[in-house]
């Protein structure tokens, strides 16, 4: 009888850089996510068996991967915070995002632990060790992985906000 196929954190990062990136092979994916191929492989083997990308492709299903993002993510990856620290901005303290989220609500600055990140806030523990050496390399999945700590850690409103801000990006062409 075979195991039964998890997601892993790290799966989000890879589902998201294949809708920046369709078809994306391997190697190349390996190297935006600072990890090995045989782990990008095992990873969208698990996004097909979860149907979150097109069968026998390495392309995402938009719908599916925003119904798991909006509905799923923030109780398959809980968020774990930490005592402030410097870091790479997320969640609403990520710039793009700052305006969507602005408003009414306070926003609790966040930040993915990171020595030189810029920013200082309450610590956000990282979907995955590499997140904050992908996201500073590569702004437009660093804004789309700041919308999924949004989703995992922002109320009822902002969830809302980003929620509708992510259907628009991942429904639009990959720039």
């Amino acid at each position: 009888m075979p195991s039964q196929l998890s997601l892993r954190p790290f799966d989000v990062a890879v589902a998201l850089r294949l809708h920046l990136v369709p078809e994306d092979r391997y190697e190349p994916m390996a190297a935006a996510l600072a990890t090995s191929t045989s782990a990008v492989h095992r990873s969208v083997a698990r996004l097909h068996h979860a149907g979150l990308c097109v069968p026998k492709r390495r392309t995402v299903q938009v719908e599916a991967l925003h119904e798991f993002l909006v509905h799923g993510v923030r109780y398959a990856f809980p968020a774990l915070h930490g005592p402030p620290r410097e870091g790479l901005a997320t969640a609403g303290a990520h710039p793009a995002l700052q305006a969507v989220l602005g408003g009414a609500e306070p926003l609790r600055p966040l930040v993915r632990p990171m020595a030189g990140g810029g920013a200082r806030g309450d610590a956000l523990v990282p979907l995955f060790a590499g997140v904050t050496k992908v996201a500073s390399g590569d702004p437009q999945l660093h804004r789309l992985l700041a919308c999924v700590d949004v989703l995992r850690t922002g109320s009822q409103s902002q969830r809302q906000r980003v929620a509708d801000l992510l259907f628009a990006q991942l429904s639009s062409p990959a720039q």
